[in-house]
């Protein structure tokens, strides 16, 4: 399949898997309308780049495009941050400063690690994302915006609103569409297009070797794409030239290592498989109950059910 690459404020999304594809398009529909969207995945798999997309593609994308990582500052200057000061508000506040709300206003906020943000701020973000004005702090007057929210996380936002860590309204007001970005050994196709991106990016003049190829594709990237970037990166500054070999990757990809790695991986595919029998068998077939058993979703289990060779009456029966 051949690999589609395109850019998105800055930032290029490299892909050749159906499973980018279908969330592409996804993305591309969604954007159209006002909704608020969490993205979910693992740490570094690429959730940036899809709120980007859905700037991007909105009607919002001639207006502003604002982001920022809720882990990165403390609460106290993160509030600022989000809603601005007036001056004199606090020591140091020397002039008054417009939030990124206002800031976005007309265009989109991206929150990143939404998960992290303090019970206190949750409260004022449900009240901004219901409509009501806000002050800054400080502020004697109220303000008012207009933003397109996307939000992202790495958690998992169910387990924070049971354990009290989140609040159930704000998971739901968050959630009136959420996207869930595959891990990169979920979507092997992607590995070397992306590979051979970042290369081309480092230095244009080099190329990989074919045991290089077969290795970056079977490996598992627990980093994800951050990670994949980094070991290119370090193999285009380090390695031979004109072609990088298995010798310029790092301890993780040498033979036997990589070899006790693969076979553990084994291992762990044919215990998935069983599991997911299993929980096939529990559910008469059902497909959905299949799912919420395994803690996936539906179009998951589907995938897997065919990776996997599973394609039983039962298995194939659809959810009721």
């Amino acid at each position: 399949m051949t690999p589609l690459k395109q850019e998105f404020l800055g930032i290029h999304a490299v892909f050749a898997s159906s499973e980018m594809q279908r969330l592409f398009e996804l993305v591309k529909r969604i954007a159209a309308t006002p909704a608020t969207v969490l993205i979910t995945g693992e740490s570094g798999s690429g959730k940036e780049v899809i709120a980007r997309a859905i700037h991007h593609h909105s009607l919002r994308c001639s207006k502003a495009w604002v982001d920022v990582n809720c882990a990165a500052l403390p609460e106290n200057l993160l509030e600022s941050e989000l809603f601005g000061h007036e001056k004199g508000a606090f020591s140091g506040a020397d002039a008054s400063k417009p939030g990124l709300f206002e800031l976005a206003s007309g265009g989109t906020l991206f929150l990143d690690e939404i998960g992290d943000l303090e019970m206190r701020m949750q409260v004022k973000l449900l009240r901004i994302l219901d409509g009501a004005p806000y002050y800054r702090l400080g502020g004697v007057r109220k303000v008012s915006v207009d933003v397109r929210l996307v939000t992202a996380t790495n958690q998992d936002l169910k387990v924070a609103v049971q354990q009290g860590r989140f609040r159930s309204d704000l998971y739901h007001r968050l959630t009136q569409i959420k996207l869930s970005v595959p891990a990169l050994r979920e979507r092997p196709d992607d590995v070397i297009p992306l590979a051979e991106h970042y290369l081309a990016q480092q230095n244009p003049e080099l190329r990989f070797s074919k045991q290089v190829l077969e290795r970056l594709r079977a490996y598992s990237w627990p980093g994800n794409v951050r990670e994949l970037r980094n070991v290119v990166i370090r193999a285009a500054v380090l390695g031979s030239e004109p072609e990088i070999t298995c010798a310029d990757l790092p301890e993780d990809f040498a033979e036997e290592t990589f070899s006790g790695q693969i076979r553990s991986l084994a291992m762990l595919g044919e215990m998935e498989r069983d599991a997911i029998a299993r929980a096939l068998e529990h559910s008469g077939g059902h497909q959905q109950r299949a799912a919420d058993q395994l803690g996936i979703s539906k179009r998951t289990l589907q995938r897997k059910i065919k990776s996997y060779g599973l394609v039983t009456e039962r298995a194939v029966m659809v959810a009721r």
